[in-house]
């Protein structure tokens, strides 16, 4: 196995894209975080070289920052269990973004219950935007804009196809001009 990637000013960013796990990894840039046993389950930021608080892992999640925390002895990936303990936390500490409800259908039906909130959430989303954007004077008055021109492209393509259509001919005989033009000549 490879030897974990030293950490330090120099090997900032080296160390932030090359997290450990037998092979050094591609895509988005992972803060790796390590927990040792014990009691404490103590968390060891690699970046930083010092231990962090459950608390400074959810705010780096909360700003955006990929984390991946191993367990220490085994290099077993338990990402999943600590953010689990970061929504644990926050729920007792009062700050619930989850309904009860979504923690029923979650330890009922898993990943499909979580999968079918967030697209309900992103189609409360939607319309919600779309209402508001209807709302707005400017996108009104642009969309009667829009149909008044529709109408007026429409008036214009109708008129170049009657210029275009053949003229009927004109009757020659007794009434027309050309045969009174004729007869005057004549």
């Amino acid at each position: 196995m490879p030897a974990m990637p030293q950490c330090g000013k120099a090997g900032l960013t080296f160390c932030r894209t090359a997290v450990y796990s037998g092979h050094f990894r591609e895509g988005p840039v992972v803060r790796l975080v390590k927990r040792y046993g014990g009691g404490s389950r103590k968390l060891y930021d690699t970046e930083e070289s010092r231990y962090v608080s459950l608390d400074e892992v959810a705010g780096w999640v909360r700003e955006g920052q990929e984390v991946q925390v191993l367990e220490s002895g085994t290099g077993e990936d338990v990402t999943r269990q600590v953010l689990a303990q970061i929504i644990l936390e926050g729920e007792r500490q009062g700050k619930s973004l989850l309904s009860a409800d979504l923690f029923h259908d979650v330890i009922r039906r898993g990943e499909a219950a979580l999968q079918a909130r967030v697209e309900q959430l992103q189609e409360g989303v939607d319309r919600l935007v779309k209402a508001s954007v209807d709302h707005l004077p400017p996108v009104r008055d642009a969309r009667d804009e829009m149909e008044a021109l529709r109408e007026g492209i429409a008036e214009l393509e109708q008129a170049l196809r009657e210029l275009e259509a053949p003229a009927p001919r004109a009757r020659r005989g007794k009434g027309s001009t050309t045969a009174r033009r004729r007869r005057a000549e004549g």
